[in-house]
């Protein structure tokens, strides 16, 4: 069959880029668990090493040994005053965190300078791979090496909307990267309407652990989870004693996820809830929740990962456009038919979900009695058929979203 020289030789050099083994420094500004990008920084750095790459993390994480980063060494950076530029205000070891909008210039200055010289110490590298626009951009810039940009969205949303001055620091610096990868066509979106258009951006969804996320029979789920969960304070071999259908929620625990709104839902439905996350909307959120409700503050994936075969449905009502919908990935991954918020890349996943199941998920934001009506649909199923229709969402994330297809993708070789 004939092929274009063009054709001929990209195929040539991705085949070459993917047997070379790249150095790169992935710098990440925040921790390796808790949040989206946090667990994306542990996820590649993991595949990446898995595949032979040669990797170094540079984050404020001082205990990476609690993760599997596939042997990638990590370094913290020291940071001018102690003081972390941040999206949301979360407590965090060794500094103090502050919002990023609150920075003077001097201060944000000092902080790039600081990142950009740990980089160069380890360098050089044939790639620097910054998270967030602000500030992975501008450290990624003044690295002095070839460097892409991961948007995950917090930035945009949370500081450099409405703050023009944030907004033009972004596109100057992101004018330099190689590639900007956004992980929906509405974080795409956000990043033309907040920076003006940039270049070179491409989708390239977050990632799921597909072999950490997988269905398991209920019994054998409860057990581990009550194995792993002794240093939790909450009694889950307790509360799922029980055999009662049941609603997860997992994330954090603030207004804009519309938490508010599943438990407003709950009302009139034979079923009951366990919240999972922290956050400082936690007490208004057990003041409206009905009797019965779990709250377990924040839990780690090894927890997560045998919670979720035990729950029924998942549900993620965010009122607040998601960059991506990660934890309705991670909950179809492990065959829990997630319910979602009808936007932005919620939206996206319940879309790749449907293709595979059939069944909408979505529902319009904020609308509780059409959550209601979602979970009611979902609790409906005979448990054989929701069983089956959860293993065949779990085939939308292993096709889409699995971390190795991902951090591949991550790496191709540009123009």
């Amino acid at each position: 069959m004939w092929v274009s020289s063009c054709r001929l030789r990209s195929w040539l050099a991705a085949a070459w880029h993917s047997l070379r083994r790249v150095r790169v420094l992935l710098w990440h500004g925040y921790l390796l668990a808790g949040t989206g990008s946090n667990v994306y920084t542990r996820s590649i750095a993991r595949e990446w090493m898995r595949a032979g790459h040669d990797v170094t993390v540079a984050c404020q994480d001082r205990h990476p040994e609690r993760y599997d980063l596939g042997g990638a060494p990590v370094v913290v950076p020291d940071l001018p005053g102690g003081l972390l530029p941040v999206f949301v205000l979360d407590d965090y070891e060794g500094v103090e965190a502050r919002l990023l909008g609150d920075f003077t210039p001097r201060q944000r200055d000092a902080y790039v300078a600081a990142n950009a010289a740990a980089l160069r110490e380890l360098g050089p590298a044939d790639l620097v791979f910054a998270n967030h626009v602000l500030l992975g951009a501008p450290v990624g810039a003044a690295s002095g090496m070839p460097y892409r940009v991961k948007a995950h969205g917090s930035e945009l949303e949370y500081a450099m909307r409405d703050r023009p001055d944030l907004a033009a620091w972004g596109t100057e610096t992101l004018a330099g990267a190689d590639v900007v990868y956004a992980g929906s066509e509405h974080i795409r979106a956000v990043l033309d309407e907040i920076c003006g258009h940039t270049e070179r951006v491409e989708i390239v969804p977050p990632g799921v652990d597909v072999e950490e996320f997988r269905p398991a029979r209920r019994d054998e789920a409860l057990a581990a989870l009550v194995r792993e969960a002794d240093d939790v304070p909450v009694s889950f071999e307790e509360f799922f004693a029980e055999d009662s259908p049941t609603v997860l929620y997992f994330g954090k625990l603030i207004e804009n996820k519309g938490v508010q709104v599943l438990l407003e839902a709950l009302d009139g439905l034979d079923a009951r809830a366990v919240v999972v996350g922290f956050g400082d909307y936690r007490a208004e959120l057990e003041r409206l929740a009905p009797a019965g409700t779990l709250f377990t503050g924040q839990l780690e994936h090894r927890h997560l990962r045998h919670l979720l075969p035990i729950c029924d449905v998942a549900v993620v009502p965010s009122i607040f456009p998601e960059a991506f919908g990660m934890v309705a990935a991670e909950a179809a991954a492990a065959g829990v038919l997630p319910v979602v918020s009808a936007h932005s890349g919620l939206a996206e996943v319940a879309a790749g979900i449907a293709e595979e199941t059939g069944m909408d998920l979505t529902f319009p934001t904020g609308d509780a009695d059409a959550l209601r009506e979602r979970i009611a649909q979902v609790l409906a199923l005979p448990p054989a058929r929701r069983a089956e229709l959860g293993l065949a969402a779990r085939r939308a994330v292993e096709q889409r979203w699995s971390w190795s297809v991902v951090a591949s993708r991550l790496l191709e070789p540009r123009n």
